[in-house]
């Protein structure tokens, strides 16, 4: 059985073990399209030659700008295998970072998916002197299609592909993936095919799926999770099916999956409709769904709640739990795992005791990304902690508490940045994470707080705000909460109400509102009152000076559209903090 040192080498390999008829898809104009394992091989040698036969070349940067889809992944893999580097573009980027970015980078091809992005792209051209070539994944009128780019796959170009990739060792840069980042320019991260291959190899465990099984892929593809976690299912012979971030309830439906990732944010949007339907039930019905909830948010790993519990689980379970995953199109999901944010313990004890096994992980771009995960073996799961470190990797908490990591899924650098390489990669090897937390008697890794994220009060006491906002989206009633008040006699906070769970309950209590006039629900003074209760219930266990005295309510969801959120959904704090100063 040949070795996976690359990444290129995932479908050879893929095809010496399992030879899968269904290996990827996705909708094209509303049809679901698969390739088999053999159709993704020769599909992305032909585009891989079509790249060469454009004068491209070992080392080039190539761009995609793209939703999730069945032709990033297949663009992906052909870049990679013609030796050029995978440079990912977020599509809800502005223009001026696009155009950064790719001169940054000296982008000379661009794949993008439809005529918008297409429109983006080639409004920033004229300024990227580098970029030669914009190919398109659907059709636009005046561009060309990707599948233009197809070259006759025969003995010769085979030969020439594989003298390319003789040249590639595992150490070699595979992609760039330029961070966000919640304050000035993006960052370049340079990982090499080792990086993101030993991540691959060292989260396996953690993730128990197999062949003939069905993963859906929505997250951002731009993104290092996804884009591992997708390799990952092609190194187990699971077959991927891409869809549309929007289009989420209805793909998980039509596919029925084994296993995904989500975020935090997506994770409480289905749970919001959960309750928000249970909760229109009336009489018995309505009392059984309050009972099978309650039940739900007690839930403890490794059966730790008792028999008693267990019996009433199983019973919960085929009065409630089981219509929900048939309803939802959870009923055949084994594994399901949640990064990028703090997951809240409720939604943890809620996804796994309805019978749809969830686990929290963390890591970041730089680090390939997954430092640590919980596992769904007896005590391989704490809720409130990100598990155990990966294999292969090491972390050490720093004297100011500070979470610092060494792998080999750490990253090459920052590109054509060393001074800031070296900011967060110490002399000694030792990645900076700007994250705080600590490691408990088990082994467990828990994440407080962000360090730059810290702040003083006038009266000189330290403000962790994540652990507040953790706490506060604890609340069914809060979707989303940023604590403000740095320099401030004390702590604030601006709050996002669940309008769901806010518009139910003031139906149940007999309030009248408006339901399309938010920015009037906020203004009423049941509404302050309510939330104020919550708040004056989850701040109990914060010390004086920690307690959100002062809060302002906001009618709209903080979002990546209004500049609010990095596109992967990280709170841009200094943006709120100026765009609300008023309110604060």
């Amino acid at each position: 059985m040949m070795e996976v040192k690359r990444l290129f080498d995932i479908f050879p390999y893929q095809l010496e073990k399992y030879a899968l008829g269904d290996a990827m898809g996705g909708k094209v104009n509303g049809v679901w399209e698969t390739y088999s394992t053999q159709q993704v091989i020769d599909m992305t040698d032909g585009l891989a030659l079509g790249m060469l036969n454009l004068g491209l070349r070992k080392g080039d940067m190539i761009a995609i700008i793209s939703g999730n889809c069945v032709e990033w992944a297949l663009a992906d893999l052909a870049i990679q295998k013609m030796g050029g580097i995978v440079v990912p573009l977020y599509p809800s980027s502005s223009a001026d970072d696009l155009t950064y970015i790719m001169n940054h980078a000296e982008i000379k091809l661009v794949f993008c998916e439809e005529d918008a992005l297409c429109e983006k792209i080639k409004g920033c051209q004229a300024q990227v002197e580098s970029l030669n070539h914009v190919y398109t994944f659907r059709e636009v009128k005046g561009e060309p299609l990707y599948k233009e780019l197809l070259a006759t796959v025969d003995q010769e170009g085979r030969g020439r592909l594989k003298d390319i990739q003789d040249t590639i060792s595992a150490h070699d840069l595979a992609t760039i993936i330029y961070t966000s980042g919640t304050t000035g320019r993006p960052k370049g991260v340079m990982l090499s095919h080792n990086n993101i291959v030993s991540n691959v190899n060292s989260s396996i465990p953690r993730l128990p799926v197999k062949q003939g099984q069905t993963g859906l892929s929505f997250l951002p593809l731009s993104h290092i999770f996804e884009r591992m976690i997708c390799y990952m299912y092609f190194f187990q012979g699971i077959a991927v099916r891409y869809g549309a971030i929007d289009q989420i309830p209805e793909n998980l439906k039509a596919i029925r999956p084994h296993v995904f990732t989500a975020v935090p944010r997506l994770l409480e949007k289905v749970y919001d409709k959960v309750i928000a339907g249970g909760m229109a039930n009336k009489g018995l019905k309505l009392k059984i769904f309050k009972w099978a909830i309650d039940l739900a948010l007690r839930w403890e790993p490794d059966g730790k709640n008792g028999a008693i519990y267990n019996m009433q689980l199983k019973m919960a379970d085929k009065l409630v739990f089981a219509k929900i995953r048939d309803k939802a199109g959870l009923d055949r999901v084994g594994a399901l795992a949640s990064g990028s944010a703090a997951l809240q313990a409720r939604l943890a004890r809620f996804y796994n005791a309805i019978g749809v096994p969830l686990v929290e992980g963390y890591g970041l771009t730089e680090t390939s990304p997954v430092i640590s995960v919980n596992g769904f073996g007896k005590n391989e799961m704490k809720i409130g902690a990100v598990g155990r470190v990966v294999s292969g990797g090491e972390v050490k908490i720093f004297p100011d508490g500070e979470i610092c990591y060494k792998g080999p899924n750490l990253m090459m650098g920052y590109y054509k940045n060393e001074a800031m390489t070296k900011e967060v990669i110490d002399e000694n090897g030792w990645f900076h994470s700007g994250d705080i937390g600590e490691v408990d008697k088990d082994g467990f890794l828990k994440i407080t707080d962000r360090k730059k994220e810290m702040w003083k009060t006038s009266g000189g006491k330290y403000i962790a705000p994540q652990v507040i906002e953790n706490k506060f989206k604890e609340s069914p009633f809060i979707e989303q909460v940023v604590v403000v008040g740095e320099g401030q006699k004390f702590a604030g906070a601006l709050i996002v109400p669940n309008f769901e769970v806010l518009c139910g309950w003031m139906e149940e209590t007999g309030i009248s509102f408006n339901r399309d006039m938010p920015a009037a629900i906020i203004s009423m003074d049941e509404v302050k009152k309510k939330i104020e209760s919550e708040t004056t219930e989850l701040n109990k266990g914060f010390g004086k000076w920690e307690m959100i005295k002062r809060f302002e309510l906001l009618p709209a969801e903080l979002s990546v559209e209004g500049g609010e959120l990095t596109p992967s959904l990280k709170m841009k704090r200094k943006v709120i903090v100026a765009k609300y100063a008023t309110e604060i």
